[in-house]
């Protein structure tokens, strides 16, 4: 989400990057564990869970589950690995991420993307050979996007970063779905569009709280470059979009009328408080009322959706 291209680094900041500040301690497993983001990976925990409970329709092959959500939680960590290997000097221009291990030095630049490769070719292989080859495959685009497309091009150039990383951001489930069923049919398809839909004014509404932070920073975000109003304006088109999507699993057979209700319900009143978003001068409270429930909406709506999955016939 840089203004700029990734520049080589000055010999300054190099230093910053690549080695130890004086008294600063080595790196640790806590490092380790911290720079596969564990915030995001229990997301898409549960929403690989989700996507294959949903497929397997109450008749779960848990071995399989287990194996298919280790191969995709080591390929969602290897991606966020790889992101903060790439990161590691815009790392060091914004407050909330300057202390993380690559910035201050406690791990090395080495380190980190050796560790990278290993969680990828680890969380791939599981995938492809327990959960066959489709979900291998959509564990590669998930990775392609995220680290080429996502990180390493749109996140340094375009305000377009936000929405074509969701992309990504929506194939835990469907990698989880695909590994129960083996194809990719309609159930794959909502579930795509359950995650894609709901990440960009879930984070919008983060980055409008934090827009001058990211504007110091050189971060071509939309509330950046087109301004606050015209990113609640484009959050509008997903959250409308997003109504559909519990009807129609509904409709098709995936769910029972509890997840239809009660998710269009947090549909809707997500679109109301974004609709409220127009007539307030407090973008700050307005952005974290907004980034919570949209938090909760996703909790929630997971949850109903494994406990309200269709029974499957005969």
């Amino acid at each position: 989400m840089s203004d700029f291209g990734y520049k080589a680094s000055s010999d300054a900041a190099a230093v910053t990057v690549s080695s130890k500040p004086p008294g600063n301690e080595a790196g640790t497993w806590k490092d380790y564990i911290a720079i596969t983001k564990p915030g995001i990976l229990r997301t898409n925990l549960v929403a690989a869970f989700g996507g294959f409970w949903l497929a397997s329709q109450w008749d779960v092959d848990y071995i399989k589950m287990i194996l298919t959500m280790l191969g995709t939680v080591l390929v969602m960590a290897s991606s966020c690995v790889f992101n903060n290997y790439f990161d590691r000097e815009l790392d060091t221009k914004m407050e909330r991420t300057r202390k993380r291990s690559l910035p201050t030095g406690r791990l090395t630049p080495a380190a980190v993307f050796t560790y990278a490769i290993i969680l990828g070719i680890a969380g791939l292989a599981v995938l492809f050979l327990f959960s066959g080859v489709l979900a291998g495959l959509l564990g590669i685009l998930g990775m392609f996007v995220y680290v080429v497309i996502y990180t390493l091009w749109l996140k340094r150039s375009s305000t377009w970063s936000t929405s074509i990383g969701g992309i990504s951001g929506a194939m835990p489930p469907v990698i989880g779905y695909v590994a129960a069923s083996g194809k990719i049919d309609a159930g794959a398809w909502l579930l795509f569009a359950l995650l894609f839909l709901w990440q960009p004014p879930h984070f919008w509404a983060l980055a409008i709280r934090r827009v001058e932070e990211y504007r110091a920073a050189g971060f071509p975000l939309l509330p950046v470059v087109k301004g606050v109003e015209r990113t609640k304006w484009q959050c509008i088109p997903y959250l409308v979009l997003l109504i559909p999507v519990p009807i129609l699993m509904y409709a098709y057979g995936y769910t029972g009328r509890i997840f239809m209700i009660v998710t269009l319900l947090l549909s809707l009143v997500w679109l109301f408080f974004a609709i409220k978003g127009f007539k307030t001068n407090d973008n700050d409270a307005w952005g974290k009322k907004v980034f919570l429930f949209s938090i909760n909406y996703l909790t929630i709506s997971f949850l109903l959706m494994i406990f309200d999955t269709a029974h499957k016939i005969g």
